[in-house]
């Protein structure tokens, strides 16, 4: 197989993020439009995640949270993303780098998709060529067991062939290419 000096991996993973970016800067700024709300999954352990030593301890690995009805003071940059959500009952704010995402999804519409995270972008980096860019990818991974919001509703996170809970049994060793119609909304 040809080397890809062009790494479309990185430019697939960069667009999806602008994508999730540019959902939540909109929600910031007008609210969630009609049905809509996420499921965003990501790594707890990723630079530049930040929330209490409570919710780390509890989410030692990944954490999926829900954005519907109870949060408030979303706040979206460049990079990262910020969120006030209630634990149990007790308000935390959490800020999660758009890096650490492993997976975004909207249930209202069954669309989603998943990208490859920081912690196995390390990993990718050393098993493949060297990239100019730190910020290698390879194909999308599924996320790890679903962990929720406690006082959210349980939503699973998405797989590439619809909604699952992501099982290391379904987790594939090698690259798969996975085509954007496979999120749409079947009629």
């Amino acid at each position: 197989m040809a080397l890809d000096h062009i790494r479309y991996d990185i430019l697939t993973q960069n667009a999806l993020r602008g994508v999730m970016r540019t959902v939540l800067a909109d929600v910031a700024k007008n609210g969630l439009p009609g049905e809509h709300h996420f499921s965003i999954t990501f790594n707890t352990m990723a630079p530049g995640v930040r929330l209490s030593e409570r919710l780390r301890a509890q989410y030692p690995e990944a954490m999926t949270i829900i954005l519907q009805h109870q949060f408030w003071d979303l706040a979206v940059g460049d990079d990262a993303f910020e969120v006030g959500l209630s634990f149990g009952g007790i308000p935390e704010r959490l800020a999660v780098p758009f890096d650490a995402v492993s997976a975004f999804y909207d249930p209202a519409v069954q669309f989603g998709f998943q990208f490859e995270t920081v912690e196995s972008q390390a990993a990718s980096n050393v098993s493949t060529a060297p990239s100019t860019d730190d910020k290698a990818a390879g194909t999308p991974k599924r996320p790890p067991a679903e962990q929720k919001n406690a006082d959210a509703l349980p939503v699973p996170a998405p797989t590439p062939t619809g909604v699952g809970s992501g099982s290391d049994a379904n987790r594939g060793n090698g690259g798969e290419v996975v085509r954007l119609d496979r999120f749409r909304k079947k009629t």
